[in-house]
Formats: structure tokens, C-alpha cells, sequence
């Protein structure tokens, strides 16, 4: 039998650097790293490890000798359990700085860049109350925070809308006051809760598979339109039209008012049928007198604000004179592609999501574009010489693809093409960062722009200018 390795305290920790997924590094007396997940850099702090690797430890700090001046207190209660805003203990010049430092660490380390000075990290102006999309979950039988667990009281109430604790998939913290969403999206998840145990509605065990309510979606608009949609597990008919017409009567703002009966064992939506109980089946988001439409699976930018900024900047980079072809990869809604159409000869967006394509289409239909053209498959596939060959060799390619990256064929295939200029649009600097190692024997980084999207996190955007070599 394997002896359990005992965990180790190492004193007097100097917290030094933030380091990738919120965590922070301080060093152990033989040097190697400790990742922290409850420290602010220029701590001083007493180590727990939790886990111990070849190269480096994980710990959480137990004791605080000397506490950082890069702290503030966090405003939200649920802080430190609730693991949605990991930064908020550090002052927002400081995430700024770290996450400045994360991209250029990134860009240099991974893809062994010639970097231009970057440009400073776009801030947020909004530090919270910027999520225009949040996610609920409900639960029978709540998270119990260890202040509770140590007190004599008595739990009765058992019930939960809130949070997955983070790392545990039926694990909900029950949420009072969250500060992502502007109101009415606290009192709405609120007033959803109470009305749910006043009335018998049941909440979700996710290990029995049992209960009637799931999960609450709340999306806002900068137009001061509120979807709201309840996904239901059990089909009570009686008790689901009795919470969502007091919904109707308590929040007559609502704009879209849906429901979904999803008896899967997991809770995503995007294979299921959405109805419309009330209003209408979307919201519109509105950017520079363009409308986008967006219905219950629509991607669009969580932070409408910041993502103006995002689009804004991305345009800047193009450059655009009015006479270029344009490939907008990754496209999504299609919201980059018909942003920039007015400054060019005719932009062509890709998407692998069917349902995505279909919103783009009917968004530059509303909005009067007609020099867009949007299609729909795996991006490696469709990207290939028969489809250059038919649509024309861009001039300028935007690439905005998720969090992994673009395959490595599509990388191929944009040398293949070799466009003037590329503008690369990342929310994983260390992924963007290997797609362009591949491709800095031919272009040149022109400009670096980081934006701040999710203050309080340790997430960022940063958009690249390439430049093919003379």
C-alpha cells in the first residue's frame, strides 16, 4: 500500500508574481514554484501545500505575516468560496499591470516574438455590473460555506441559486448580491428563488437526477432589453405557468421571457427546443446603429462595453481603404464582419455553429449589408483552395477563433494564401502566441493591443497586427 505523502508548510513565503488561471507564485527554500490560490503579489504568507508535482507545489496561504499594497477589500461576500472573480482582493491598476505582463510573457516565451512596445492594456470602465449574460444553477441541497458548517445552527433551508463551487459539478453556493449583472438581474433571481419554495416548485438534485428547476439564464442588452430563460427538468405544466406568469407581472421589463424542458443528464441547451412564453424570442444589442439579434444559443461578447472596444480597435488595425476582400474566420454572429463592412469591398465570414450563421445572415439582412457573405463548417474543412478559389484571395485576413486556437491546418492554410495583413483576435494569449510562432517567418508583429473584457478576472483579449515581411 502507496504511503499518503504528508502535506508541507513552508514560512514566510514571499508572494512574488500572478501567475496563469487566477493563481499566484511564491518559491519554496529549494526553489521550486508554489502556486497560490488565495494571495495578492507582495504577500508574505505561512504555505498549506495541496499538491505536490516534480516541478512545482500548489498551496493555499494559512497565515498572512505581511499583506500586500496592491490589496482592496473585495466588495462581494461570496468572495474566495464562490470562484467567479478571483482578482477582487487586488487593486484593478494591478490586474491591469499582470495581465499586460501575462500576454507579453506569453508572446515572447511561447512564440519567441520580435514584439513592437506593446501598447498599454485597455481598461474596463466598468469594474463591475458589466456581464450582460449570466448563468444560474439551482440545487436541493446547497453548498454550506465552513463558517456555517462550524456554527450550531440548524440548515433547514437547503435550497440554492447560485454557483457551481468551483471543480465540483453539483456543488451550488446559494448567491444573495452578485456584482457581474446590472439590475434587475439580482432581484429577478431572488424573487425567482422565493417564489419557487413559497409554491412547492422543487429544486435540482444533479446526482439523483430529480427536481423541477435547473437552471436561470439572464441576458441584458446595452438597449435595456432582459431575456430571461428558466430551464426546467421535471414537466409540471401547472406549477411552471404559476412561476412564470408571476415573473411576467413582477418583471414587466422582461423582454423575452423562455423556458426549456431538458431531461438530459447535463444542462446544455444548445440541442434543445427553446419556447417563447412571453414577449418575444430575443433581444437586440445595438453597436454603431447596427442591430444584432440575439436569441437564447447566440454567442455574443459578455461585456458589451468592452467588446465595442474590442471591435473598435480590430477595425483600427485593418485598415481598411475601401476597395479589399476581406475573410472574417471564426466569424460567430457575425458581429466583426458586419462591423467593418462599410470600409470594405465585400467581407466573408466562416463558422462551424449552423445556428450562428443563420443569426448572422439575419442580421446583416436587417441591418441593409449587402457586400457580406457567410458560410457555415468545421473551419479546417471549408477554409481550403476550393473555397479561395470560388470566394477570391483575400487581402486582409481577421481571425478571432476560441480558446484553443486555430488548428494548425488553417495556420497552413493562411500562409498558403498569404494575405497582406492579418489582424488575430485572441482571448488565449498563450494559444495565439503558438499560432504565431508558425507564421513569424513570414509576417512581422506590427501592433500589440491587450483589452480588458472581464475585470476582476484574471482573463484578457489581446488583438494583433501582422504585417507580411518585405
Amino acid at each position: 500500500m502507496r504511503k499518503k505523502k504528508r502535506r508541507q508548510v513552508f514560512e514566510h513565503v514571499e508572494v512574488l508574481d500572478a501567475g496563469a488561471k487566477g493563481k499566484t507564485i511564491g518559491k519554496a527554500p529549494d526553489g521550486r514554484v508554489i502556486f497560490l490560490t488565495n494571495a495578492v503579489p507582495g504577500d508574505i504568507v505561512d504555505v498549506q501545500t495541496t499538491k505536490k508535482r516534480k516541478a512545482y507545489f500548489e498551496g493555499t496561504a494559512t497565515t498572512f505575516h505581511t499583506k500586500s499594497a496592491k490589496r482592496v477589500q473585495p466588495v462581494c461576500k461570496h468572495f474566495g468560496v464562490c470562484g467567479g472573480c478571483k482578482w477582487q482582493n487586488m487593486g484593478y491598476e494591478h490586474q491591469l499591470f499582470y495581465k499586460q505582463k501575462e500576454v507579453e510573457n506569453n508572446l515572447k516565451r511561447i512564440g519567441h516574438l520580435e514584439l513592437p512596445e506593446i501598447t498599454p492594456i485597455k481598461g474596463s470602465k466598468k469594474k463591475y455590473f458589466y456581464r450582460n449574460k449570466m448563468e444560474f444553477s439551482f440545487s436541493d441541497s446547497r453548498w454550506l460555506t465552513l463558517e456555517e458548517l462550524q456554527s450550531d445552527t440548524i440548515f433547514e433551508d437547503k435550497n440554492a441559486l447560485g454557483f457551481h463551487i468551483p471543480g465540483m459539478w453539483d456543488k451550488i453556493l446559494d448567491i444573495e448580491k452578485c456584482h457581474l449583472q446590472e439590475d434587475p438581474s439580482n432581484a429577478i433571481r431572488l424573487e425567482t428563488k422565493d417564489f419557487a419554495q413559497k409554491n412547492g416548485l422543487t429544486f435540482f438534485n444533479p446526482r439523483n437526477q430529480h427536481g423541477m428547476l435547473r437552471t436561470l439564464m439572464i441576458r441584458t442588452s446595452s438597449t435595456g432589453e432582459i431575456m430571461v430563460l428558466i430551464q426546467f427538468y421535471e414537466d409540471d405544466q401547472v406549477k411552471r405557468k404559476l412561476l412564470l406568469d408571476h415573473l411576467a407581472q413582477t418583471f414587466p421589463e422582461i423582454t423575452a421571457l423562455l423556458y426549456v424542458i431538458n431531461q438530459k443528464q447535463n444542462d446544455t441547451i444548445y440541442d434543445q427546443d427553446i419556447i417563447c412564453y412571453s414577449g418575444r424570442d430575443h433581444i437586440f444589442e445595438e453597436m454603431e446603429g447596427l442591430q444584432f439579434k440575439i436569441n437564447a444559443k447566440s454567442f455574443y461578447q459578455t461585456n458589451s462595453e468592452q467588446a465595442y472596444e474590442l471591435y473598435k480597435i480590430t477595425r483600427d488595425f485593418a485598415d481598411l481603404k475601401g476597395d479589399e476582400l476581406v475573410y472574417d474566420l471564426y466569424t460567430g454572429t457575425g458581429t466583426i464582419a458586419q462591423f467593418i463592412s462599410k470600409k470594405a469591398k465585400k467581407v466573408v465570414g466562416i463558422e462551424s455553429v449552423p445556428e450562428a450563421i443563420l443569426d448572422a445572415k439575419e442580421n446583416a439582412k436587417r441591418n441593409n449589408i449587402t457586400n457580406v457573405d457567410f458560410f457555415v463548417g468545421d473551419m479546417k474543412n471549408v477554409f481550403n483552395e476550393a473555397f479561395i478559389s470560388e470566394n477570391g484571395t483575400p487581402d486582409l485576413v481577421i481571425t478571432d477563433p476560441p480558446r484553443d486556437g486555430m488548428h494548425k491546418d488553417v495556420v497552413q492554410q493562411i500562409l498558403a494564401i498569404s494575405p497582406n495583413r492579418i489582424v488575430y483576435v485572441s482571448c488565449n494569449s498563450a494559444t495565439q502566441a503558438r499560432d504565431l510562432a508558425l507564421m513569424k517567418e513570414v509576417y512581422d508583429v506590427i501592433e500589440v493591443q491587450p483589452v480588458d473584457m472581464f475585470p476582476q478576472t484574471h482573463h484578457v483579449e489581446n488583438v494583433v497586427l501582422l504585417e507580411k515581411k518585405k
